[in-house]
């Protein structure tokens, strides 16, 4: 959510509770461990900031001005805000291409996870996820830039 923009409607609090919502409705996966849990919901959440999206771009424009909390209106953005639905795309573009460095771009930048928990999740080297990581935003960044290589 940091990555969002500031005028985001959805907050964070909202974004875990949609999650843990969809966890409960599952009630056929068989955990298999901590690992497991942790690629889920990054996944979940991934789901959930996209329906948002999309569900926010159905919406006629206009129609008044947005309530905002004055701590809301405070709060800077580190990062420049994000186009969840050009990322989904550009996700599901990558993973046509290489799975892996998806599933790595979907557990640290939708679940939050650590390189090492990352690594966990998929079972293989943080080197291995640091790499893919380093690789995988490159081809994002190009992507979602248009660039036609």
């Amino acid at each position: 959510m940091a990555r969002e923009r500031r005028d985001h409607t959805l907050q964070t609090t909202a974004l875990v509770n949609e999650a843990f919502l969809r966890l409960t409705g599952a009630r056929r996966v068989r955990w298999q461990d901590r690992a497991h849990f942790l690629g889920i919901s990054a996944r979940l959440m991934r789901r959930v900031l996209v329906d948002h999206a999309r569900s926010r771009g159905y919406r006629k424009r206009g129609g008044g001005a947005e309530r905002v909390t004055l701590d809301e209106g405070l709060v800077p953005s580190a990062e420049p805000a994000v186009d969840v639905l050009a990322l989904d795309r550009a996700l599901e573009a990558l993973a046509a291409v290489d799975v892996r460095k998806s599933r790595v771009i979907e557990l640290r930048f939708f679940g939050g996870l650590s390189v090492e928990e990352t690594a966990e999740v998929l079972h293989v080297s943080a080197d291995t996820v640091k790499r893919d990581w380093r690789l995988a935003k490159l081809w994002l960044l190009r992507e979602l830039e248009g660039d036609p290589r």
